[in-house]
């Protein structure tokens, strides 16, 4: 499936964006007048050094963080000046997480961990949502884990049931925060290479944090901050030239 034809529009945005913690004498600016959106159907990679701002970009976007000042919009919603209920409805409808640490429920087993969205919705799958789930447990070979607890499975293994979960109820935008941090480097290139194939293939939109060249250089799209401003917007580029540009901002500070 080429999904370039959709890359045009728009999945999430901000406009002049900023973000402080604290005030007075111990008041730290983590973004400053960023303005950006997320492509449709795009893997787009966030970078830059530590504190540089691009966690803290990532959760306003998904709503698990206010702004002091600009506007967020998931497609046309401006989720701004929602309130705690209404982010909550819209992470769990709308938006889909990968974490460093997978974040799996220790008690309940591989499918349920996979349902979980739905469950906590309030919901059973459709027809076709089934249908899709049963996709993604046999292309990330999950088939014969369903019945198993997650400490029962690699790290790995633990990460691509993230990765069902996240994707399962095919939400308009996928978070993925440092998704390999905890992993080796053959299973993170696994992992990453899901994540790439669910964009390219599946035209799942997907908005990944790294301090990584190498998981960086996955992505379509690499957006760099620095000191809480976009300092670089490029197109898919080498893990080389990644890394070169990151000596060359952390040399400049």
């Amino acid at each position: 499936m080429d999904n370039s034809s959709g890359r045009s529009e728009i999945i999430a945005r901000v406009e002049n964006l900023s973000k402080s913690y604290g005030s007075g004498s111990t008041q730290v600016t983590a973004l400053s007048d960023v303005s950006l959106g997320i492509r449709a159907g795009e893997f787009t990679a966030i970078m830059g050094p530590s504190g540089s701002g691009k966690s803290t970009l990532m959760h306003i976007l998904a709503g698990l963080d206010t702004a002091t000042s600009g506007r967020v919009w998931l497609r046309s919603t401006d989720i701004t000046d929602l309130d705690d209920t209404e982010l909550t409805m819209l992470r769990r409808r709308r938006v889909g997480f990968v974490f460093q640490a997978f974040n799996l429920v220790p008690t309940l087993d591989i499918e349920q961990n996979i349902l979980l969205p739905f469950q906590l919705d309030e919901r059973s799958p459709s027809t076709t949502e089934r249908g899709w789930i049963e996709q993604l447990v046999d292309s990330l070979g999950l088939r014969e884990r369903l019945s198993h607890r997650p400490h029962e499975l690699s790290g790995g293994q633990q990460q691509r049931v993230a990765i069902a979960r996240a994707l399962g109820s095919r939400p308009e935008l996928v978070f993925a925060d440092e998704p390999t941090g905890n992993l080796d480097s053959r299973t993170s290139r696994e992992v990453l290479s899901l994540l790439a194939a669910a964009s390219s293939e599946f035209g799942q939109s997907i908005a990944m944090v790294t301090h990584d060249p190498i998981a960086a250089s996955y992505a379509d799209r690499i957006i760099f901050l620095a000191d809480g401003r976009v300092v670089d917007d490029r197109g898919r580029s080498s893990a080389s030239d990644i890394s070169r540009f990151m000596l060359e901002m952390e040399t400049a500070s």
